[in-house]
Order: C-alpha cells, then structure tokens, then sequence
C-alpha cells in the first residue's frame, strides 16, 4: 500500500472500533492529536496538585492532613504515568515540561484559580474530581491503546479522591454555619470553572478527537452527564447551584444552563488566569531547585580514576 492507503486503512480501523499501540504505524496527524490530548491531561494532572497543597499544612487535623497529602501524591503519580504515555509518541519528557513551564502548552482551566479556604479543598476533591472522572471514564476506551490502559488505574484512584472531598464536604454541612457557609462560598466561586471545564460543545462530523476515537464522548454529553450525577447530590445536601437557569428539561431529556464564559476560558487556559503565573512560577522554582538531583541521578558517570 502506499501511504495514502495505509492512512485510510489505519483511519478505518480506529473509527470501527480497533486499537492502536505504541509500536504500531500510525499517521503523523493521529500521532500528534493523541500527543497534544495526553500532554494537556499531563500537565494537568501535575499543576492540579498547586491548588491543594497549599491547605496540607493548614489542614484541620492530622487525619485531613494524611489524606490530602496522599492525594496530591496521587496526582503527581498520575502525572508521571501520562508523561510516560506521552514519551512513547516521541516527545521527550523534558521537553514536555520546558514547553508547560514555558507557558507554551495548555492545563485545565481549573487549576489556573486560587484555593481560599477549607471550603475549596472540599468542593475540588468532590466535584472538580468528579467533572473529571466523567472524562477520565469515557478514556477508557480511547482508540490510543496505552492512554485507555493508564486511565483505568487513575479512575480507580479519582474514585478515591471523590470520596474524600464528599467527606470533607459532608463534615462542613454537618458543622457550624459558619462552615456550612464556607462550602456554599466555595461552590459559588467553582462553578463558573466547573461548567467551563469540559469545553465549549462541538461538532461531532468535524471534531476528530471524537472522529479517531481518542476520546469517546463529546464536550456537551459529558457536562450533561455531570449534571445529571452531582447536581441532585448538591441540592441534598442543602447546598444552592449558583445559576437560576438550570434545570432539567423532562420532554429534552437534558440539563438548561446559563452559557458558560467560553471567552473567560480561553483566556484562563492560555496562561492569564487568577493564578497561573504563580503557578507556573512555582514549578519553574522548584525544577531548577532540583535540577542538582536529575543532574546526579541521569547525568554520565565521572571517569574512573
């Protein structure tokens, strides 16, 4: 065959269904979809960690402070696991994370926002985990072999993190109402980021991610299928959803919505959010402060005396 060929039949094969692996041909388009899709969720996974560490030592008990840092450790294992799905498409890893620390790739929009009380670490562990998970889930069955293996074990783990961030937010309502406040102030703030997060709705016949199954469910399915889960779960815990919009369409079968800032996202993922600077400030820091140990760890052995 020749190349065109090839690329039909490799194209025919993702869209029916077939998987692909790292050692397996592929064209150079569906390479760098998948390398660009898997690098973002990357750095995502690893500049999430900066909104939670930060309450670690503020956290209210010892068993708080056990469980978050055990999250955020989490979230950097998930990071070093994606980096590595990444590399096997060509990208060197440093290079990935010169390009982040750069500013020249993207993270989720999420994690461009500041954390300002307990209240947040409980709504980003709860519903930010959960906005995610309902993408991390339809990944499983990404056409991109190596991806759809990784995000079982990550699902399983953000499973986890829901749990802890709904325990944290069950413990607030529960308290004062200074701390049933608190949970209401920090789901107000989060909101506008969370119906942001999964992207503004797309054209199926045009939107190739979708086309070569590197993801399985579009933008819009997926916000309508986060709202379907969690927005019956904040209304039982007494909580109010910040739009006087939404509700649940019986005849549509879908969730009505305020349109949420598509401009706000484009400027917040392209580097000009609340915090991103910071944020990426703090990981230029701490790479050149351990640059002495990567420099001990991979650089070349001393000459034998």
């Amino acid at each position: 065959m020749d190349d065109q060929e090839r690329a039909d039949a490799f194209y025919a094969h993702v869209m029916g269904g077939g998987k692909v692996e790292a050692d397996d041909w592929m064209p150079d388009d569906y390479r760098a979809a998948v390398l660009k899709f898997v690098e973002m969720h990357a750095n995502s996974e690893l500049m999430g960690v900066l909104p939670e560490r930060e309450w670690i030592l503020r956290a209210p008990t010892l068993k708080r402070k056990l469980a978050l840092t055990s999250k955020v450790q989490d979230e950097v294992g998930h990071a070093q696991l994606l980096y590595r799905v990444a590399e096997d498409l060509g990208k060197p890893r440093e290079q990935m994370l010169a390009d982040l620390m750069a500013g020249k790739t993207k993270f989720h929009n999420v994690f461009h926002y500041p954390t300002r009380s307990w209240g947040d670490v409980g709504i980003i562990a709860w519903l930010v985990d959960a906005a995610a998970i309902v993408s991390q889930q339809a990944l499983r069955d990404s056409s991109y072999a190596p991806y759809a293996r990784t995000m079982k074990k990550i699902c399983w783990e953000e499973s986890v993190h829901i749990m802890h961030g709904r325990d944290v937010v069950l413990t607030l309502m529960n308290g004062t109402s200074r701390q049933r406040e608190m949970v209401q102030e920090a789901l107000d703030r989060w909101w506008g980021p969370l119906m942001q997060m999964h992207g503004p709705p797309t054209d199926p016949a045009t939107d190739r991610d979708l086309i070569w199954k590197i993801k399985a469910k579009g933008n819009e399915q997926l916000r309508q299928e986060f709202l379907s889960i969690y927005v019956p779960r904040i209304w039982e815990l007494g909580l109010t959803v910040p739009d006087a919009g939404l509700g649940y369409d019986e005849v549509e079968g879908r969730w009505h919505y305020t349109e949420p800032d598509w401009a706000e996202l484009r400027n917040v993922v392209t580097g000009h959010g609340p915090m991103s600077q910071e944020r990426l400030e703090f990981r230029r820091t701490n790479h050149a402060a351990t640059q002495w140990v990567r420099d001990a760890v991979l650089g070349a052995p001393s000459a034998a005396a």
